[in-house]
């Protein structure tokens, strides 16, 4: 057994033990937040993580993309669509920790805390942790939102520049959690603002407790929580990148839910009496960037040669394990304007070879593709992928050298543009197509830092979807996602390779988890039974 664990094994055990025999719920993860402030994070990792201590004023319904009222009670929009005006619950109460303990509940102050501190260069927190603040610089909001005011205790108002159809669902995503304004102002006069990133405080139903960075998470049940005490005690986020390895903690109790196992270890799952195998199919996307700002791949036809030349229909079949389709488009078929009229790149080397002779590259050329360090649905096994994908294109004369780094440096490096191919992804986050299409092909994600990670920037594109997301007719919005699809194509700065069915699994005693279209890994209501 690794060190790592024995010390998994060893906190279970020790979290177990004593005069309340204290009830622990253990999720084996499949890989370490990147921060616990999910206002600096861009994975579903490290939203996750932050997940369990933490609120928006409205939230997405576990299970769903229906909103439904969060730390607003409830809410109001103008007619034209330019302003949004939140009611607060009254009475909310923050966590607590060693440092600092709060004397108020929740109020517009700590609303307006945590969206300026994103949004204005010259807040005192801006700064504080390096942040970049990159998910809420993809969507826009610093060009969005033309003022935020605190109207009382209870009444915060947004006023935009412009209609923004996807605005509520943005306000339920995981960078727009409430933060407690107290607190910040006590660790900026202790002279350790950065605790607020490092020690979270928020209004969620766990209270965070401590991070081993690659090991774990460790949270406890936040009794004074609004919604109610959660029915465990404690939360553990055992940190276990291996999916075979998820497994093998789950088959011997060693963690009570896993991410994402193996889509060839389903069978086996669905056969062991301790088990249960959840399974849906994903709002997601697997991918290979081209980055458009390097040679040869500025040349729209050595992209399209490319694409030629992956065979995408073998990799679903070796890699997924029948629980992927091969992908055309930007976003999956289950999300509205998906364009099924645009035909795919046939698999075809002869056609590709004739591109890149066209393109200036009869001998073909040399470069690195990037793969995975981690699995994720849309990519279970990056290095195998990135294997096929070397062979296929040696075909046509494109000769790779596979690279890879640490997780966090892979995303960070992928982001600012250093990798000339690279295998990725995307989960949707809130059932627009903008979250896709917007987010990771848009030109304001273009820029160092961003989401669109070939850097592409195509001004027709940009403004489809620029005008489809200040409309608020959908029908319209669907129309003009559905031609920016067909840009997109044509263009190529992606091989789109698949969408992938996401599983999870548990052991039988857990009680009150569900699987969430959007990614989210929710232990509210979870439990153990008996």
């Amino acid at each position: 057994m690794s060190h790592l664990r024995k010390a998994a094994l060893g906190l279970l055990c020790a979290l177990s033990i004593g005069p309340l025999q204290a009830k622990t719920l253990v999720f084996c993860s499949e890989g370490s937040p990147e921060s616990l402030n999910p206002q600096l994070v861009t994975t579903t990792t490290g939203m996750n993580a932050a997940r369990p201590m933490f609120n928006n004023l409205v939230e997405f319904r576990p299970g769903s993309t229906e909103l439904t009222p969060g730390l607003a009670e409830t809410w109001s929009v103008s007619p034209d669509g330019l302003e949004y005006t939140f009611r607060l619950r009254a009475g909310v109460r923050f966590q607590e920790n060693a440092a600092f303990k709060p004397t108020r509940a929740m109020n517009a102050d700590d609303v307006m805390f945590s969206f300026l501190r994103q949004w204005k260069e010259d807040h005192p927190y801006h700064r504080v942790s390096g942040g970049g603040y990159d998910y809420f610089k993809d969507l826009g909001m610093p060009s969005v939102v033309a003022g935020v005011e605190k109207v009382d205790e209870r009444t915060v108002r947004f006023r935009l520049t412009r209609p923004n159809a996807p605005f509520l669902a943005s306000m339920a995503m995981p960078f727009n959690v409430v933060h407690s304004a107290e607190y910040a102002d006590a660790m900026m006069r202790a002279g350790t603002p950065e605790q607020v990133d490092l020690a979270p405080i928020g209004t969620g139903p766990f209270a965070f407790v401590s991070l081993q960075r690659d090991v774990m998470v460790r949270f406890r049940a936040f009794a004074d929580h609004w919604a109610g005490r959660p029915p465990v005690d404690q939360l553990v986020f055992s940190v276990t990148p291996n999916p075979a390895v998820r497994l093998t903690k789950l088959r011997a109790g060693e963690c009570h839910v896993m991410a994402f196992p193996n889509p060839a270890d389903a069978a086996r799952i669905k056969g062991d009496p301790a088990l249960r195998l959840l399974q849906q199919e994903g709002l997601n996307i697997g991918y290979m960037s081209l980055n458009v700002t390097m040679r040869p791949f500025d040349d729209p036809r050595v992209r399209r040669a490319i694409s030629m030349a992956v065979d995408k229909a073998a990799i679903v079949e070796a890699v997924y394990a029948g629980a992927g389709v091969p992908a055309k488009n930007p976003i999956p078929p289950t999300l509205w304007s998906y364009n099924d009229e645009i035909r795919d790149y046939p698999y075809d080397l002869a056609a590709a070879q004739r591109l890149l002779v066209e393109a200036g590259y009869p001998e073909g050329f040399e470069t690195d593709l990037w793969y995975m360090p981690v699995s994720r649905p849309y990519n279970p096994n990056g290095r195998r992928i990135a294997e096929m994908i070397q062979s296929d294109l040696a075909k046509i004369g494109v000769r790779l050298r596979l690279v890879t780094e640490e997780w966090g440096t892979y995303r960070t490096k992928l982001q600012e543009g250093a990798a000339p191919m690279a295998l990725f992804g995307w989960t949707g986050d809130n059932g627009d197509p903008d979250n896709f299409l917007n987010i990771l092909l848009g030109c304001t994600s273009a820029r160092p830092g961003g989401n669109n990670i070939p850097k592409w920037c195509d001004p027709a594109y940009d403004g489809l979807i620029t005008r489809a997301e200040a409309s608020l007719d959908q029908a319209e919005r669907r129309a003009l996602y559905r031609e920016a699809q067909v840009i997109a194509k044509n263009q190529a700065p992606w091989v789109p390779i698949a969408h992938s069915v996401v599983f999870m699994a548990t052991r039988k005693e857990v009680t009150g988890f569900v699987m969430d279209p959007l990614g989210r890994h929710i232990f509210t209501g979870v439990d153990l039974a008996p």
